[in-house]
């Protein structure tokens, strides 16, 4: 069973969230070649935030959107940003990493982002192209991002755990 990631970022962020307003359901190539089209040459070379929701859809936003708003509030199998290249006449994934500090999705996520991305017959590079490592320190409960394997917390200095343990399962 793929493991949800429940939000667990800042509830300001969370009220953002508008009923019915997701980030655009991804389920083929045409799909994303009609949606990047909406887009200007120069935006379309950054990556887009995105999210793999509940039910294994991938879906689009724009860069600078929140990740809970992507995902209409609910939890995700995986979350991050991911960039395209132009592959002939079509889009290909170029890069995708799970950074969402809002889900702290683990590496592990990977798994719905590829399924997601096979569903939707678009090639990608078959892995997180910048996998981040999350951890919320036991002691304090500052979340970390964990650098060069270096598992310490960076406010208190607890060792961190070595398993994902940001938020529940489900």
């Amino acid at each position: 069973m793929d493991r949800r990631y429940p939000y667990i970022g800042p509830a300001e962020i969370r009220d953002r969230v508008v009923p019915g307003c997701l980030g655009r359901e991804i389920g083929s190539a045409g799909d994303l070649a009609v949606w990047l089209a909406e887009w200007p040459a120069d935006e379309r070379e950054e990556p887009f935030t995105f999210v793999v929701d509940a039910g294994g859809a991938l879906r689009l936003a724009p860069r600078r959107s929140e990740h809970v708003v992507c995902a209409g509030g609910g939890p995700v199998l995986s979350a991050g940003e991911m960039g395209f290249v132009r592959d002939g006449d079509r889009w290909a994934v170029r890069e995708v990493s799970n950074q969402s500090t809002g889900y702290c999705p683990d590496v592990t996520s990977w798994a719905a982002v590829a399924a997601a991305l096979d569903r939707a017959g678009l090639d990608h590079p078959g892995g997180f192209t910048h996998p981040i490592v999350f951890r919320r320190c036991p002691r304090c409960g500052q979340r970390n991002i964990v650098k060069d394997d270096h598992f310490g917390c960076a406010a208190c200095e607890t060792p961190l755990p070595s398993v994902w343990n940001l938020g529940t399962t489900g």
